[in-house]
């Protein structure tokens, strides 16, 4: 999961800038989540929380507290967050360069969208993330699928379920047994939560009496037990992103 956070006080680019984003991630095949703030205070208003983001976009340009003092704030507390300058402006190289940042963004740029791409390329690159792919053989026929896109399967009787998210969610199914698929996938953040449900733990988004609360809303039994187990790891899990 690749969370990206946008910091601009003008609305209508944040959400231009937030479509440009999102079809990269679309196309390269990531799971995200992109958020989008209104005003510095309201992003260094999360205090320690602004770790959940990989990537920071900043408008250097806002009232109150600006990109500069907010991207001061978020160095105090990490270093390896992607600061992103946005700028109507090339006059903060310095600034820049004292707060490590990936890359200044002009606004009005004609090849903005290519800025953009060229971007996250370095970002991506220096994360080293990669998309982990694999091929099934579903009864809808042979497919390749991301296994950062497979939220969970199900398991009923002998035939498996695979939820994968598309552009909009997506049902694959083959036969087969969960345990001998627990065992393929155990080495990518798959966890057995229940003797019915195999879920991707990048897409749990808390774990609470007995349910495991995807990002997405859905609601994954949790047994009893296994309950304490899951709980583990899932808090490890989240100590590592």
């Amino acid at each position: 999961m690749l969370r990206i956070a946008i910091c601009d006080d003008e609305s209508y680019f944040a959400e231009e800038l937030k479509e440009l984003l999102s079809g990269y991630m679309m196309e390269k095949g990531f799971v995200f989540e992109i958020d989008t703030y209104n005003s510095g205070e309201e992003l260094v208003g999360l205090g320690i929380k602004v770790i959940q983001y990989k990537v920071v976009f900043l408008d250097i340009n806002m009232e109150k507290v600006d990109g500069i003092t907010a991207a001061e704030k978020i160095r105090r507390i990490s270093k390896e967050v992607f600061i992103v300058f946005v700028t109507a402006y090339m006059d903060y190289s310095l600034e820049g360069y004292r707060l490590d940042v990936v890359r200044y963004l002009l606004k009005g740029d004609a090849n903005f969208r290519a800025t953009v791409n060229e971007c996250m390329d370095a970002i991506i690159n220096k994360l080293n993330y990669s998309i982990r792919k694999k091929e099934f053989r579903f009864i809808e026929g042979i497919k390749e699928i991301s296994l950062e896109r497979l939220l969970y399967v199900e398991s009923n009787l002998h035939k498996l379920a695979f939820y994968v998210m598309e552009d909009d969610m997506k049902i694959y199914t083959m036969y087969g047994t969960l345990n001998t698929l627990e065992s393929e996938l155990a080495e990518n953040n798959f966890i057995r939560i229940h003797q019915s449900y195999l879920a991707n733990i990048k897409h749990i988004k808390n774990v609470v009496r007995y349910k495991a609360v995807l990002i997405s809303g859905i609601e994954l039994a949790i047994s009893k037990v296994r309950y304490t187990y899951v709980k583990k790891q899932f808090i490890a899990y989240q100590g590592e992103v």
